[in-house]
């Protein structure tokens, strides 16, 4: 089975291929020719992910998968949310949105925080949503040098290492986008 995922983060297909069956091709936007940035204008995760989704089906004819991630940080009333990736503006810069949200944090001790993944599959007969949730809090400084965005400041319940100082295969085990992608995987098998 042939599958795009509606991405331009190398980061996100690093970690998305090793969680598909062999049996499942991935192809990336680049591998289908769009080179453009597909809009994310919905007011949610899933419409976010709905929208890519079916943007590339239409225009492209794959079937197809999105995703849009977003960090819910509960002493800030849910940021930075559906914004997480252009949280500090829309250059996207991870280290500028680490910042401003360690800033906005400050001395706050109620750290709690959620990382939630929601993945919309565009088929022939219809949309698909799949979500993955992990809960855990943010640290006060950065830490580890595995995987990106938020990563080195996201601490998994019932760790103490951040998913930048996890190894990668422990992290998709645990965390929200491996959830959702076996969830994706176990729809597809049926």
């Amino acid at each position: 089975m042939q599958l795009v995922f509606a991405t331009h983060n190398p980061n996100k297909l690093k970690e998305v291929r090793p969680l598909l069956p062999k049996s499942m091709h991935l192809l990336s936007l680049k591998d289908i020719g769009c080179q453009e940035e597909i809009p994310e204008t919905g007011s949610s995760l899933e419409e976010n992910a709905r929208l890519k989704a079916q943007y590339v089906f239409k225009k492209y004819g794959y079937t197809c998968f999105a995703d849009d991630t977003g960090l819910i940080v509960d002493a800030l009333n849910g940021e930075p949310g559906v914004y997480s990736a252009r949280y500090a503006g829309k250059q996207k810069d991870p280290h500028a949105n680490m910042e401003k949200l360690l800033s906005k944090l400050g001395a706050i001790s109620h750290r709690s925080a959620r990382f939630q993944t929601v993945i919309a599959l565009y088929l022939k007969d219809g949309q698909y949503v799949f979500t993955g949730t992990v809960e855990g809090k943010i640290t006060e400084d950065k830490r580890g040098i595995n995987g990106f965005g938020y990563d080195p400041i996201f601490m998994p319940r019932g760790f103490d290492l951040t998913f930048a100082e996890l190894p990668l295969s422990l992290k998709n085990s645990i965390g929200h986008r491996g959830k959702a992608i076996k969830k994706l995987v176990d729809y597809l098998k049926k």
